[in-house]
């Protein structure tokens, strides 16, 4: 399989539909053959979604989803520090899912054997465990976080948006995704530098990396904003 609609359903943030699309490909530098995973509003455009704030239903309260603006000279939301850039990959997947290239499939073996990355765009809080659980059944790994307090950390890292929350979360057990200004603002006791990251040379893939994914032993990962 190399693509399927995993869900298509109410959103578990806000009740309103949403789906999320799966696809395989080795085509990304950073991260390897993978499968992604589009969580996305069903019948809203996701540059539209962005620009009025229904994107909360996929990405609930994430401070990098910028704010709401009127202005029609604007195609997403203001000030929006997401790295996923909404014109390219998931535009391209919402309109495919629309025109019906995307057929309903199963989740266990989408991911079967494969590398799979949990919320490609989107929050995995979003949508009922059930799916998640599924798809990494029988995985070679996968990559997965979330800015859902708590949510399902045997899965997920918590992403973070300074240190003080990073740290609070660290008191809690779970291990973080942090996005920092400089690498001098990496905590080394209890952080490292990404491995797929210019900062660090780009020495691995993904998946040979294996370590953004939720309760391991290993640190919280911290990445320089791009």
């Amino acid at each position: 399989m190399k693509s399927a609609i995993i869900y298509n359903g109410p959103s578990l943030l806000d009740g309103k539909p949403i789906v999320v699309i799966a696809t395989y490909s080795n085509r990304n530098k950073k991260t390897g053959a993978v499968v992604q995973t589009y969580i996305l509003c069903r019948d809203i455009n996701p540059l539209e979604a962005s620009k009025t704030g229904a994107d909360f239903s996929i990405c609930g309260d994430c401070i990098m989803r910028g704010e709401v603006t009127t202005n029609p000279q604007r195609k997403q939301a203001k000030k929006r520090r997401c790295y996923v850039n909404l014109g390219q990959g998931v535009l391209i997947v919402w309109k495919a899912f629309q025109r019906g290239v995307y057929l309903p499939g199963n989740a266990q073996d989408m991911g079967r054997k494969r590398f799979v990355r949990v919320g490609t765009y989107g929050d995995p809080g979003a949508v009922p465990p059930r799916i998640w659980e599924d798809l990494l059944s029988e995985c070679m790994t996968w990559t997965a976080y979330s800015h859902q307090s708590g949510w399902r950390p045997d899965i997920a890292m918590q992403s973070a948006d300074s240190y003080m929350e990073a740290k609070a979360h660290w008191e809690q057990g779970r291990r973080t995704f942090r996005v920092v200004v400089d690498i001098l603002g990496v905590d080394y006791s209890n952080e490292t530098i990404c491995p797929a990251s210019k900062e660090a040379g780009r020495r691995v893939q993904c998946t040979a990396c294996k370590l953004c994914k939720g309760s391991t032993a290993a640190k919280s990962i911290a990445i320089v904003e791009h």
